[in-house]
């Protein structure tokens, strides 16, 4: 018999939460996270218009990252301080404009600043949304709000690229439209943001180094290498797997291209909701093998030319993905302790988006090397091996716990 820990509901006394606030919070992630992503089936044809290389690309991308993962650090904690109120509603209004710049870019520098104003907004809201769920939902069920905020999180990413795929393809102003469209779906959710009840400083804020509490370290650790490794599946797939998709399809739509990113988080988002309720440890061995399976698919996709292979990848792989996230941040959201909770998603958060952007950049620079296939494939052996050492060492720890 497991006696690996379940995540216990906070009595419905302590919640502080509605059904509408919490559902209007999850809104706001899902559509913070779309906005962020409607560039990705865009970038190919943002080369052809501005004149420049992949290599450019994984450069806008690490702007991006660079950008969020200092606006982590310092907004999740400085929201445990003053209030989740007063970072969000500044964070969904710099979304907004970093969608605007998006939307008049009449040459490459407007995508690396439209590329920084997003990465500051997600960075900014991405702990503190993810704590105010868990504050919100109306039972005080940390479970159910982590299950909520890995649907909100990985549909945006999945829901960015299939609307600007749908939109460039089939809409007038392809690479202004998508992002108005984005700004409309930005107002409730500032409004939503602009509502929230205030609260009383925790603590006061100042400054400091990341930290994790000694209680929880271990845990940090095995579930920020879980989803480290299944969010730079996600970064290779939002980067650049829709160049990989056209060039294996001889297609240029951009509807196929930015649908395979969504399929992939589309089987996430069902895996996740699939998987709701089931230890966390075991989710996470499960996710992370099935990843690695993903990876070899896609590489040998890429051999072969087979789209059939790609499409087999892009679904494993998403499954996979999923149940390595949503075990992660179920263990975190369970231990993380009440007055530092936004501060340690946060630093969650910031392995997460090493993830995505860390390992998608050296893909790039190889790409310019080896050439875009021989890359993705390498990237894909790597992590396979990755996935397979992280799934020994979580069921070494889940027989301890046994």
């Amino acid at each position: 018999m497991t006696t690996e820990p379940l995540a216990a509901p906070v009595s419905p006394k302590t919640a502080t939460g509605s059904p509408a606030r919490f559902w209007a919070t999850a809104y706001t992630l899902l559509f913070l996270l779309t906005g962020t992503n409607l560039p990705t089936p865009l970038y190919r044809g943002y080369e052809h218009k501005f004149g420049f290389s992949p290599l450019v690309v994984t450069l806008i991308f690490a702007v991006y990252v660079a950008s969020l993962i200092p606006s982590l650090l310092i907004a999740g904690p400085l929201s445990d301080s003053i209030g989740r109120r007063k970072v969000l509603l500044p964070a969904v209004l710099l979304a907004a404009v970093g969608s605007l710049v998006f939307a008049l870019a009449d040459n490459v520098g407007w995508l690396f600043v439209a590329r920084l104003l997003q990465g500051l907004a997600v960075g900014a809201a991405s702990g503190a949304l993810t704590a105010a769920l868990s504050e919100l939902e109306p039972s005080g069920d940390r479970r159910r709000a982590a299950l909520v905020s890995t649907v909100a999180s990985v549909g945006g990413l999945g829901a960015g690229p299939l609307i600007a795929g749908l939109l460039a393809e089939y809409a007038p102003s392809p690479y202004v439209l998508p992002f108005v469209v984005e700004i409309v779906l930005l107002v409730p959710a500032a409004i939503a943001m602009a509502t929230l009840p205030t609260s009383r400083p925790a603590t006061k804020w100042r400054p400091r180094r990341p930290s994790i509490p000694a209680t929880m370290r271990g845990v940090f650790v095995s579930s920020g290498t879980a989803s480290f490794l299944a969010f730079s599946v996600i970064g290779l797939f939002l980067s650049l797997v829709p160049t990989y998709v056209t060039k294996l399809s001889g297609s240029s739509n951009l509807a196929l291209a930015g649908g395979a990113v969504a399929l992939m988080l589309a089987c996430s988002v069902i895996a996740q909701i699939a998987a709701s309720g089931r230890q966390p440890l075991a989710i996470q061995i499960t996710g992370l093998v099935l990843l690695a399976v993903g990876l070899v698919l896609l590489a040998v996709a890429g051999g072969v030319g087979s789209l059939a292979l790609l499409l087999a990848a892009t679904v494993i792989g998403g499954v996979g993905q999923g149940l390595a996230f949503l075990g992660g941040i179920t263990e975190i959201n369970r231990v993380a302790p009440k007055e530092r909770h936004a501060d340690v998603l946060s630093s969650f958060y910031v392995v997460i988006y090493l993830g995505v952007g860390v390992p998608v950049i050296g893909v790039g620079f190889l790409a310019t090397v080896t050439g875009l296939l021989t890359a993705v494939q390498l990237f894909a052996a790597v992590v396979a091996a990755l996935c397979l050492l992280d799934t020994l060492a979580l069921a070494r720890k889940r027989r301890e716990l046994t």
